[in-house]
């Protein structure tokens, strides 16, 4: 029996279009999907931030890795490209949340019932998020990043950028996006249950202080690797994906 598939003109051009991607885009592409579902997962646990009394849910670790990553786009590959990628993590956002209902829907298999009931509890209580977190978590996060890229290309101007430079509007960026992501999901997923006022407070400091600490150097060191992945590494198609 043969063959009788043959692709077209249009999807060919589409494939050689995909294919001859930038290695640093392709990278970070993948790297943006995983992170998108870790940060709802690890953002169970608060952290302190030593050697301060700040604590902030740990989310905030793979979320500031977000904005480096659409930050690096927005700075290589153009605002454009990098507001399409926030768009686009709602698919594994929403994935992620459908498979875990499923899960959490199916019942427990008798051997966990009897042998690993506090292993069950435990998952069921991490990943049984009341609605109103599930919703804000999706606004805080499609708000931020894409204020984020807005502000990061915005302060870039028409000079050519220096290193000092991408690490100031990194910062900026950041902080700004990431106090409004704090006002968001806490007013949306706890108010009226209790007094948000110290919880607000104390989140915005804590992802404003972790902005402008670590996102200067981390965001000079994504750029740096997408262009190294870029000239050294070549395209998709050049190293034959």
């Amino acid at each position: 029996m043969s063959d009788t598939t043959h692709d077209t003109p249009a999807s060919e051009a589409i494939a050689a279009h995909a294919l001859a991607a930038p290695m640093g885009l392709f990278v970070y592409i993948i790297l943006y999907g995983g992170m998108t579902v870790l940060a709802g997962v690890v953002a169970f646990k608060q952290v302190q931030l030593w050697p301060s009394q700040l604590a902030v849910e740990a989310g905030i670790f793979p979320f500031l890795l977000l904005v480096v990553i659409t930050s690096t786009i927005a700075q290589l590959y153009g605002q454009k490209l990098a507001n399409r990628l926030i768009w686009i993590g709602f698919i594994p956002l929403a994935l992620s949340a459908a498979l875990i209902y499923l899960v959490l829907s199916l019942p427990a298999s008798p051997e966990m019932l009897e042998f690993r009931s506090a292993d069950l509890t435990a998952f069921e209580t991490v990943l049984g998020q009341t609605p109103r977190i599930l919703m804000a978590g999706p606004a805080a996060y499609i708000t931020s990043l894409l204020l984020n890229v807005w502000i990061f290309s915005r302060l870039r101007g028409s000079g050519e950028a220096t290193t000092i430079g991408l690490m100031i509007r990194g910062a900026i960026a950041s902080a700004l996006s990431q106090a409004l992501d704090s006002i968001i999901f806490v007013t949306l997923a706890f108010y009226g249950e209790f007094d948000i006022t110290s919880l607000l407070i104390g989140q915005v400091l804590a992802k404003v202080t972790l902005s402008l600490v670590l996102v200067p150097f981390l965001i000079t060191s994504g750029v740096k690797l997408a262009e190294w992945l870029d000239q050294r590494v070549g395209s998709v198609e050049a190293r034959g994906y």
